[in-house]
């Protein structure tokens, strides 16, 4: 006796593939995010994951950008009010760290050295323009983009690299394992280089 396979919408069913690789990104890396175990945790084929997606590289990719949009979406809901709550720097930096320990950063930084580019740009905006708003009169935007990058770069990077990198400054144990010291140290670095008090 066979069981029969639930039909579903092509939409429907990139929806469910993208939420199990989602899922396995944060569970355990994008190492986890094979074919094989997205079909398996959406009760599907191999074959029926590759014809939505084509392969895992077109999968991955995809995951990126809905990560992005998500990411996206959730910089707009930090930072709704955020100036008016008192643009508490720590609790921006803490957020957006929050969003690559999710499995983004890894996804990002994988895809990255395997060649594949976001076509897209800006997506860090926001932050740039609202970081600005708190800076001197006549402070050069470019110097907050940079500012901004830098802390990009360090946040999608601390999920796999940070305590790595800690203990080799000579950070040990508790230091070197816990990132809570490293984004205060971020804060006080953007707080220090935007001018902002």
């Amino acid at each position: 006796m066979t069981t029969a396979r639930a039909r579903r919408t092509p939409d429907e069913a990139r929806r469910l593939i993208l939420d199990a690789a989602a899922s396995l990104l944060a569970d355990a890396g994008v190492g986890a995010v094979q074919v094989r175990a997205v079909a398996a945790r959406v009760g599907m084929t191999d074959a029926g994951v590759t014809h939505h997606f084509g392969n895992r590289e077109n999968l991955l990719a995809e995951l990126l950008r809905r990560g992005g949009r998500q990411v996206r979406a959730a910089l707009r809901d930090v930072l709704d009010g955020w100036l008016e709550r008192g643009a508490d720097l720590l609790e921006l930096v803490e957020s957006l760290e929050l969003l690559y320990r999710r499995g983004y950063g890894e996804l990002a930084v994988a895809l990255h050295a395997a060649g594949w580019r976001d076509p897209g740009g800006g997506m860090l905006d926001p932050v740039v323009d609202a970081l600005h708003k708190l800076r001197p009169p006549g402070s050069p935007v470019d110097d907050t983009r940079h500012a901004v990058a830098a802390l990009h770069q360090a946040m999608a990077t601390e999920a796999l690299y940070g305590s790595a990198f800690r203990r080799s400054a000579g950070l040990t144990d508790d230091q070197a394992e816990d990132p809570e010291a490293h984004v205060h140290w971020w804060t006080r670095q953007l707080q220090l280089s935007l001018g902002i008090g």
